[in-house]
């Protein structure tokens, strides 16, 4: 096999491109000397067959229905291991030991609370704010209050800061959540683990005693595994390109959690309870399904199929698993959305259409339904996805400004627009 590509300018000379192979995946052209060799450039809309950086995190086969993070593959780490050894192996490449564990869990407990001047930017929002708005504006204005990890050049800058902000993210999630139903904000238990010191930051009151339920923090760490990277996504694209400028690593952070919001992005998860909604309830699942088979019909279903993952989603294979899990548990289906949505489940893994087609359940579709199910607010599903994807970002963002080849993101255009002119007087217009 060569270890170039071939392109010929449509003047006919030709230019020999190198080859960059990874350890797996399809190889790449690298075409960095393109323009200083031809004069053109790539055109790539989406930068969907285009690799923007090297990375050792994340590796992802769509054919297959393969994740691995750092090797490991996801769903066998969400059966086994647990969230914050997850964050560990993300940042550190490997696995740790039981004295690393202990330390690094230790750790991210010191980290938990938030400054209390923080506190009072949750007043400045109207009670009905979206908490994926509280959640983006107070990221970008930790950089205010922690200097102490803003100089990225400093390697213990970037180990604190890496801690500090998986520590918070889920106080500062729980506190945009109290502000939005009006009761007063949770401090964080650090004799807790990870996901039970977050329910109960989300769900405890001062005037009553609150137990975790095992089977709720149970799950909430196989999603928050499940979703903690995904390679290069657009939110993840997003925190690179940002900190490529040099900014402060909460900023960068702040830009992620804003591309997650995106409906196409984080917010499918939401919008498979908003489809249940509109779908209403059982009795109108056929109507619906042939609505989703006619292409001439805008209605989708939402949680189905992956751009991604074309046979599966090995996400969806153990998140399911607890999805069951959890509705025997929590077996209050007050209005019947539980019950719809496992229909939908039945009919997509069964009919001929859905089966043909790949369209098969995904983890949103999973996801949805058991913060549903926990009493989870629709509109803090996003929040619980940046929850887990923030040690995604950060491990990216650590890699990224540790590359002592970083260059500041610059994509280049096709311009479309008038071509040179001259300016005209307003009264010769």
């Amino acid at each position: 096999m060569s270890d170039s590509y071939t392109v010929t300018d449509p003047s006919g000379n030709s230019v020999e491109l190198p080859k960059v192979q990874g350890t797996l995946g399809p190889p790449a052209v690298d075409v960095r000397k393109l323009y200083a060799s031809t004069g053109g450039f790539t055109f790539d809309p989406g930068f969907t067959s285009t690799c923007s950086c090297e990375s050792g995190i994340t590796y992802i086969d769509g054919n297959e229905g393969v994740l691995l993070y750092r090797g490991y593959r996801a769903d066998e780490l969400a059966k086994k291991s647990n969230f914050i050894e997850v964050c560990y192996l993300l940042l550190n490449g490997e696995l740790p030991t039981k004295a690393e564990y202990d330390e690094f869990e230790s750790a991210i407990r010191m980290h938990t609370m938030i400054n209390e001047s923080l506190k009072r930017f949750f007043t400045g929002f109207h009670y009905d704010a979206h908490p994926m708005a509280m959640l983006s504006s107070i990221v970008g204005g930790m950089s205010a209050f922690y200097h102490d990890t803003t100089n990225t050049s400093d390697p213990e800058h970037r180990t604190i800061f890496a801690r500090r902000m998986i520590a918070k993210i889920p106080t500062i999630a729980a506190a945009a959540y109290k502000y939005s139903v009006g009761q007063p904000l949770v401090y964080p238990s650090n004799d807790l683990d990870y996901c039970s010191n977050f329910l109960r930051m989300m769900f405890a009151v001062p005037a009553e005693e609150y137990a975790v339920d095992p089977v709720a923090a149970e799950a909430l760490d196989v999603l928050f595994i499940l979703h903690a990277d995904h390679e290069q996504n657009a939110s993840t694209s997003t925190v690179r390109l940002a900190g490529s400028t040099g900014c402060n690593p909460y900023a960068a952070m702040a830009s992620g959690i804003s591309a997650l919001w995106g409906p196409a992005h984080g917010g499918a998860n939401e919008a498979v309870l908003n489809m249940l909604n509109q779908i209403g309830s059982v009795d109108n699942i056929d109507q619906y399904i042939a609505k989703a088979k006619d292409k001439s019909d805008p209605f989708r279903l939402m949680g189905f199929g992956h751009r991604v993952y074309k046979n599966f989603d090995p996400r969806a294979t153990v998140i399911r698993e607890h999805c069951h899990k959890v509705l025997k548990a929590y077996g209050g289906d007050s209005d019947g959305k539980l019950e719809l949505a496992m229909r939908l489940e039945e009919i997509a893994l069964k009919d001929e259409y859905f089966v043909e087609k790949k369209l098969y359940p995904n983890v949103d579709f999973y996801s949805g339904i058991i913060y549903k199910a926990l009493g989870i607010p629709t509109n803090m599903f996003t929040p619980m996805f940046a929850i887990g994807r923030t040690v995604g970002w950060v491990a990216h963002y650590l890699e990224m400004v540790s590359d002592p080849g970083m260059r500041i993101g610059r994509p280049r255009q096709i311009y479309t627009g008038a071509d040179e002119r001259a300016y005209t007087d307003i009264g010769s217009r």
